[in-house]
């Protein structure tokens, strides 16, 4: 241990060799190739890649392309967001000192931060950030900015006096610790820890420990990618077997197969969720929500629960008078302010000093009370400063008064006039509705004694405009919002209350987490998601790094949050508002629900050409579209039209329903069966065509028709996908018009090509007369009407349409 005069240099270096430097150690990781190359598991992918080779084979360059592009893009995107955890260890690394003031050999030094070691001797003034964790042996009314670390809104007094090593982290007020700043005074402290060994480095451990994870909806689309892999096997296998047992050429079945195997995988699928999380970004961005990794746009959709900090984003993060009590409430305000040494800005919303005087003077500005003024006409002559024992300031001024404010219990033995009893009373119902409050006083003379008691000022730090209304709207979407803090109880349980998240009945051990370190943190969101809840985590300290990067979705705030809170997390408000939550969950919702009905929309347009080949094999019939032709409809269907629906608008009444259950998969039996039926529907549709066509006309012309109605009925059929209830004019027809021109462009080209010579040519078809093409779209609207109908249907004989389209 050092002395007075700290520690000798050769001391420290020999103590510097043994435990290594002071700073946070950057843990070990896999190397950004196998990152990379983690990126390409999973079942979709290699469906992804089976069908570029595919493609490739068959001379298709330009889907093989497209489908590579699509897999590199999202390996991309995974590989970004595996390296984020080593960005937020490198915020953390940043907080800590650069250079330090120690007392090495009896001088006052400046040396690297690095280099300090336990048992240095700090030297710390207003303005400095502690370099190392330490125990104070000198401190003058000195405060320090812990929030970043302890979640505490206000500066924290510190002083020598010995505090039990197991009190909680915020009120230690004998230490310093590493990475907070000096707000005022000026100390002296022994190093007791640096680098990991301090409280910055236990939890960048912590947050080293996190591991990350798949989102939910990740997940669900690797069980669907699974599913649909044994399928596409299957059913290409079974109508391989059927063509070989027909006697059919094996080339001419190897084609058809091969092609029927691209038909069915929705390579499409991986680009239109990418660039439906795309465009929730945007949306998001509108609303003040930033997203940092684009899975995380449909992981807020789903949250069920809501861990959120409280300063910052529930409340303003300032502190604010709500409540005078005395006679004169421009009296009590006069004399706060004679008794104050803070300074307003220019817009007289805020200032320099001590957080609550600077409230006490931006309320009393308001009102017309301003401290230029008292000091012109009753200057300044002498001044007791704040002490952390007295917990009281004083100011003389020329009138002859003593201006006196401080902690009521302190403040009431030192009173011989004014209603004692009813100030009681008053402090005791401020403190529990979660105030800072203080007694104001005016004395005669210059002494601290025989005062009069002029009255109180409350003061918080109040709820966030539309924080309130943000809540009640999350509890009516059935996400539950549970506040950690590191604030003390009654004032986290009265905020609570007033901002509507506790209510009678309630269990505030439940929704209130008060004192919360950064290990409660991190075990609440854990057990939250033990229980099978899909949990975002709110934060903008150090403190909740750990927890931020645990939760399904990290939230941090853009304004007041820290860089480590940042490179935690997924997402960052540029307002702190939780109201901005509440906005993203609702767009978060629609982009789930348009990627859930494109899936549908694409699903039952690839089992619809499955079933249409299958069903000619079993018939014995030609096939009634040639491998050119499959990979023709595949492209037009799975492609522009898709692109549209996962561009749809949110629903208006979104968040107005109870969050989907997160054990739930993305298609459950409802979208199954619609798939399912609608398929059948389209495949009976084309099929019947074709065969009809066979009779009539010519194996040519029948598949013609068959191409043509296909390609229609699959377009056309993009309308009733909007909704599962609502018919087509009942979504709003103009509230997609991306979808309209779509639909309009994809039903000219396929008229178009069927009178171009080379795409003739190419496709190996004909031309369609007039009357030809009316007859194949007037088929090409039976499967859409047949859904439409249904959803009519569904409203007087069944809650679930049987052919909703989602």
């Amino acid at each position: 241990m050092s002395d007075a005069s700290g520690l000798a240099a050769v001391e420290a270096a020999r103590i510097l060799g043994e435990q290594g430097p002071n700073e946070i150690r950057r843990e070990a990781r896999a190397s950004p190739l196998r990152i990379f190359a983690d990126q390409f598991r999973g079942a979709l992918i290699w469906l992804l890649l089976v069908a570029c080779v595919i493609s490739a084979a068959l001379g298709e360059v330009a889907d093989a392309i497209a489908i590579a592009v699509i897999v590199v893009l999202n390996a991309i995107i995974g590989f970004v967001q595996e390296l984020r955890a080593e960005r937020s260890i490198a915020a953390l690394r940043a907080m800590a000192a650069p250079q330090a003031r120690v007392q090495r050999d009896g001088h006052v030094t400046t040396v690297a931060a690095r280099d300090l070691v336990p048992g240095d001797l700090l030297v710390l003034d207003a303005g400095d950030v502690v370099g190392a964790d330490g125990k104070l042996v000198e401190a003058h009314e000195l405060t320090t900015n812990e929030a970043a670390l302890t979640g505490e809104s206000l500066p924290i007094e510190k002083r020598t006096t010995a505090v039990a090593p197991d009190a909680p982290l915020a009120e230690q007020f004998d230490r310093v610790f590493m990475g907070t700043s000096v707000a005022s005074g000026n100390a002296r402290a022994t190093v007791t820890a640096t680098g990991m060994n301090t409280e910055l480095g236990r939890i960048a451990g912590l947050l080293a420990s996190v591991k990350s994870e798949h989102t939910p909806l990740e997940k669900k689309l690797e069980r669907v990618g699974r599913g649909l892999l044994v399928a596409c096997l299957l059913i290409v296998a079974l109508v391989a077997v059927m063509g070989l047992a027909r006697g059919d050429a094996w080339l001419e079945v190897l084609v058809s197969s091969v092609s029927l195997a691209v038909a069915a995988v929705p390579e499409g699928l991986a680009a239109i969720v990418t660039i439906a999380l795309a465009v929730g970004v945007q949306r998001m961005a509108s609303r003040h929500v930033l997203v940092r990794h684009l899975s995380a746009v449909e992981t807020l959709g789903c949250a069920t629960v809501i861990c959120t900090d409280k300063t910052g984003t529930l409340t303003t993060g300032r502190m604010s008078v709500r409540e005078i009590w005395g006679q004169d409430e421009l009296v009590v305000l006069d004399a706060a302010v004679a008794c104050s040494n803070a300074e307003l800005d220019e817009s007289d919303h805020d200032g320099q000093g001590d957080p609550t005087e600077v409230a006490i003077l931006v309320e009393a500005a308001a009102r017309g009370v301003r401290r230029a003024a008292i000091e012109t006409a009753r200057p300044r002559v002498s001044e007791h400063p704040f002490d952390a024992t007295r917990k009281r300031m004083s100011v003389g001024r020329a009138d002859g008064k003593l201006y006196v404010k401080g902690a009521p219990e302190l403040l009431f033995p030192l009173v011989t006039t004014g209603d004692i009893e009813a100030a009681r009373k008053a402090n005791g119902e401020m403190a529990a509705r979660g105030m800072r409050v203080l007694g104001v006083a005016l004395g005669d003379g210059s002494e601290e004694r025989d005062l009069t008691l002029i009255g109180l000022v409350g003061l918080a730090d109040p709820p966030r405009p539309g924080a309130i209304a943000a809540i009640a709207a999350a509890r009516r979407a059935g996400v539950r919002t549970v506040m950690i803090t590191g604030d003390q109880v009654l004032t986290a349980q009265a905020i609570a209350r007033e901002l509507g998240l506790l209510q009678p009945g309630d269990d505030p051990d439940e929704i209130v987490h008060a004192r919360a370190t950064p290990e409660d943190k991190l075990r609440i969101v854990r057990e939250w998601k033990e229980r099978g809840e899909i949990v975002a985590m709110t934060g903008d300290g150090v403190n909740d790094a750990p927890a931020l990067r645990e939760a399904h979705v990290g939230i941090a705030m853009g304004e007041s949050g820290t860089d480590v809170a940042r490179e935690a997390s997924s997402v960052v408000l540029t307002n702190d508002d939780f109201a901005s939550i509440v906005a993203g969950i609702r767009e978060g919702r629609g982009i789930f629900e348009n990627i859930q009905k494109t899936l549908v929309y694409l699903l039952a347009g690839n089992l619809g050409e499955l079933l249409l080949v299958l069903g000619a094999s079993v018939a014995g019939l030609p096939l009634p579209l040639t491998a050119l032709q499959i990979l023709w409809v595949n492209l037009v269907t799975d492609g522009l039209p898709a692109l549209a629906l996962v561009m749809d608008p949110t629903a208006e009444d979104v968040l107005d329903r109870a969050p989907r259950a997160p054990s739930a998969p993305i298609l459950g039996a409802n979208q199954w069966r619609s798939i399912g039926s609608i398929a059948v529907v389209e495949a009976v549709v084309v099929l019947a065509t074709y065969v009809w066509a066979l009779h009539a006309r010519n194996l040519a012309e029948a598949r013609n028709f068959a191409f043509s109605v296909l390609v229609f009925s699959e377009v056309l059929r993009s309308f009733a996908a909007r909704s599962d209830t609502r018919v087509f004019f009942e979504t709003g027809v103009l509230s997609n018009l991306k979808l309209l021109a779509v639909v309009a462009v994809t039903v000219g080209i396929q008229l178009a090509i069927h009178h171009l010579p080379l795409t003739e040519r190419l496709f190996a078809i004909g031309e369609l007369s007039f009357g030809d093409c009316v007859l194949s779209l007037a088929l090409g609207l039976v499967p859409v009407t047949v859904v439409e109908v249904s959803k009519l249907a569904g409203r007087w004989t069944h809650p679930t349409p049987v052919l909703a389209a989602t």
